[in-house]
C-alpha cells in the first residue's frame, strides 16, 4: 500500500533505505558444485575458449560473437575487464576450467538496481547444477552483499531459453520493450523480468532447498524441480 504525503495528503510511495547500495568487485563465490570468479583472461581463455568453440548456437542473442578463432576470441576477453559495466565474472567448475560467463550490468547504485546479464552458457555447463548454483550466488551477493534492492533479467524476447530460465530462478515478467535495441544489425524486443530485495528470502531458501545434495539421485537427477 502507498503511504500518504504528511503535507499534501496525495499517495507517495514508501520510504526505503536510500543509502547507495556497493558496486561489484573481484570476489570468488564458491559454492557446492563450482564457484563464480572474477573473470582473468590469462587464467580462463584456454578453457573457456575450449567450452565455447563451435557452438555457435549460444552467441545467436548476444551483442558479440561467434568469433572466428582464438585470437580473435582472446582479444575480446581482454577486453571485457577493462569495463567497469558491465563487470564479468567466469563460471568455474571444481577442476578449474571455466565454462561460462556472466556480469552485474546496467550497474545503479544509487537506485539500488542492477541485473544480470551477458550469462554465456557453454554446452558444458548447460543444465547442470552448477549453472542453477551460479545464478543463485551471483544473486545472493548482488542482494546481501552488495545491498541491492531491485534485481533484472532482460532477454531478447525470442529468446525463449532465457525466458523460460528467468522464470525458473524466479524472476517475474513485466513486460516487452517493443523494438527496443539493434542487435547484429536485427531490431530487438526486449524482455524484462525482476525479482525484489523483499521476495529474495523465499528464492533463497528455494535455491538452497534445490541445490541440496540430497535433491539429487544418485545418477545426477534432480528429484525436485527448483519452481516447485
Amino acid at each position: 500500500m502507498p503511504d500518504t504525503h504528511p503535507g499534501t495528503g496525495q499517495p507517495v510511495g514508501a520510504h526505503v533505505d536510500a543509502q547507495p547500495a556497493d558496486r561489484p568487485d573481484a570476489v570468488t563465490l564458491t559454492g557446492r558444485y563450482g564457484a563464480v570468479e572474477r573473470l582473468d583472461p590469462e587464467r580462463h581463455r584456454a578453457s573457456l575458449w575450449d567450452a565455447v568453440r563451435g557452438h555457435d548456437k549460444i552467441w545467436t542473442y548476444m551483442a558479440y560473437g561467434p568469433f572466428a578463432d582464438e585470437a580473435a576470441f582472446s582479444d575480446w576477453l581482454a577486453s571485457r575487464v577493462a569495463l567497469a559495466d558491465p563487470y564479468y565474472y567466469a563460471i568455474v567448475t571444481p577442476s578449474d576450467r571455466a565454462v561460462g560467463l556472466a556480469t552485474l550490468m546496467s550497474i545503479r547504485p544509487d537506485m539500488r538496481v542492477v541485473e544480470v546479464g551477458n550469462i554465456l552458457l557453454s554446452p558444458a555447463l548447460q543444465r547442470t547444477p552448477l549453472a542453477t548454483e551460479a545464478q543463485y550466488l551471483i544473486a545472493r551477493y548482488a542482494f546481501e552483499t552488495l545491498r541491492y534492492r531491485r534485481y533484472e533479467w532482460k532477454c531478447d524476447a525470442l529468446n525463449a531459453a532465457s525466458r523460460r530460465a528467468a522464470l525458473r530462478f524466479g524472476f517475474t515478467f513485466e513486460g516487452i520493450f517493443r523494438d527496443h535495441m539493434i542487435i547484429k544489425g536485427r531490431s530487438r524486443d526486449t524482455a524484462w523480468f525482476a525479482m525484489l530485495e523483499a521476495e529474495w528470502p523465499a528464492r533463497n531458501a528455494a535455491f538452497e532447498r534445490w541445490l541440496a545434495p540430497e535433491n539429487f539421485a544418485a545418477d545426477g537427477t534432480q528429484k525436485t524441480k527448483l519452481g516447485a
